[in-house]
């Protein structure tokens, strides 16, 4: 039987894992089409499908409709499973209070500075700097939220919750210590004993 998901990204993408981790976690099933941001998400046949040019992109094999930007594709997910959508409309507002800080807050910083010692980025030291205090920034807010919360929202795990890890995942690589925020270093050992937790190169086939 055909998977009713396929999944175009890479590899290295976080936002890519953030989709593939919901789709692990919710238990669906996905296809995978490797599709890197500078060359193959910018050709016409793709663009057709996200017209953004970005990964990742769900595709639903049967109805042909392409769902487009991990938070989106999450909460989607979220809907169609019954899984990890929260336990009421309150606590929805609230997941995506949270995807949305993460995009704002957590996110840049902690990927542009990855993406600086990984060569995919370009800058000098003062805007390292800059993003490097974001980070902790962002990191330290959490931290406390987690001093007083298990989860983001609510008593269980979330969508909010495999967004904001999908993040983290990579904050080491950004020279980010998470050993530096036990709350939050706590959170991620819980999120990592979830049935169907993979990391990056688990859940994604390479190139």
């Amino acid at each position: 039987m055909a998977a009713p998901f396929t999944l175009h990204g890479v590899n290295f993408s976080g936002p890519t894992y953030k989709a593939a981790l919901g789709l692990s976690l919710m238990e669906v099933p996905f296809d995978f089409v490797w599709t890197g941001p500078r060359a193959e998400a910018k050709q016409p046949s793709f663009l057709k499908l996200n017209g953004f040019g970005q990964v990742p992109c769900l595709v639903d094999n049967k109805s042909g409709r392409a769902y487009r930007q991990a938070p989106s594709i999450l909460e989607m997910l979220a809907d169609r499973t019954g899984k990890y959508g929260g336990q009421s409309a309150e606590e929805r507002i609230e997941m995506r209070e949270w995807m949305y800080w993460d995009l704002d807050r957590l996110a840049p910083p902690l990927f542009r500075m990855r993406g600086q010692r990984l060569g995919f980025r370009q800058f000098g030291q003062l805007v390292a700097e800059m993003y490097t205090t974001e980070g902790l920034a962002a990191l330290k807010a959490l931290e406390d939220h987690l001093g007083e919360h298990k989860w983001l929202v609510g008593r269980r795990a979330s969508i909010a919750d495999i967004d904001v890890y999908g993040v983290l995942d990579y904050a080491g690589a950004g020279g980010f210590e998470i050993g530096d925020f036990p709350n939050t270093e706590a959170f991620m050992r819980r999120f990592q004993d979830l049935k169907g937790f993979g990391k990056p190169m688990d859940l994604i086939p390479k190139e």
